[in-house]
């Protein structure tokens, strides 16, 4: 039998200010949880009023993580020190392998009507950390949509529902992440691999998460992050207003740490030398 994935843990989002001056909510990497192995961070940005958002994220460097930036609304143009660029529009995924290092920019175009996004960071494993850098970016009409009998909408960008594989592949961390979007009354169901790291994230409606083998589960209104504890398999019912959640999991590195802003490797020392190379002007990636 299935082993359910109940509610281990509600994170409230805190609101904060990134970048050149970007307001944002704040799901992981804040005073609530500090990061959950692999995920990093997680920002869910979202306004009608292009103050709170038009300075974005000018250049700054990466090191050793990977960064997925998934837009609801709106477009942000793109680039960076390895000569890539592009603009990311509504409903489109980019998924950046840091890698060794690079710096770039993101940087949201003023247009009509609302810019409302997710930024998660996942972490690398140490023989990948110094790898090299590329991008995996999709727009809209090429992530698959997967639409059940009871109009059940879930866009699938990494992973497997159904039988249909997301658009983004190769990532060490075989995570899943699905959008999913729920009727009133709607019950979803989705396996997960025992052990990875999992969590929903609920930012429009309400319903019951992590149901239970009795049926029953932990009552949660958006805006939420609901931690899940471990299992096999995750399941959710919506509330009469139906629900719409980010469902995310994957492989845990379960390797030690060291952190500063943008840069995320094993150690201290490793740390340092991403600072230094940062001010040699050594940081971006090169063959070795």
């Amino acid at each position: 039998m299935p082993t359910p994935r109940t509610v281990a843990r509600e994170i409230v989002p805190e609101p904060t200010m990134e970048g050149a001056g970007v307001k944002l909510n704040r799901l992981i990497a804040g005073r609530q949880i500090d990061w959950l192995d692999p995920f990093l961070l997680l920002d869910h940005f979202g306004s009608d009023d292009p103050a709170d958002y038009i300075k974005g994220f000018p250049m700054h460097p990466h090191r050793g993580i990977e960064t997925v930036t998934y837009l609801l609304e709106g477009e942000i143009d793109h680039r960076d020190t390895t000569g890539s660029a592009g603009t990311i529009r509504s409903g489109g995924v980019q998924w950046m392998t840091a890698g060794g290092g690079l710096l770039h920019e993101e940087m949201p175009r003023k247009v009509d009507g609302r810019l409302e996004g997710f930024q998660l960071w996942v972490n690398l494993p140490a023989r990948l950390k110094m790898s090299k850098p590329r991008y995996q970016e999709f727009d809209a009409g090429r992530i698959p949509t997967v639409r059940r009998d009871d109009g059940t909408l879930i866009k699938v960008i990494a992973g497997e529902t159904d039988g249909v594989r997301g658009a983004v592949g190769e990532i060490a961390m075989q995570p899943t992440y699905l959008d999913v979007q729920l009727a009133p009354g709607a019950r979803f169901e989705q396996p997960v691999p025992n052990g990875h790291a999992a969590f929903a994230y609920l930012y429009r409606g309400a319903g019951q998460f992590g149901l239970d083998a009795t049926g029953a589960g932990a009552e949660i209104a958006a805006p939420r992050l609901a931690v899940l504890g471990d299992g096999d398999s995750f399941a959710a019912v919506a509330g009469p207003e139906g629900a719409r959640f980010l469902l995310v999991s994957g492989a845990p590195t379960r390797e030690m740490i060291a952190r500063y802003g943008p840069f995320v490797m094993n150690t201290r020392a490793e740390l340092a030398q991403a600072i230094n190379d940062l001010d040699a002007g050594n940081f971006v990636w090169r063959e070795r």
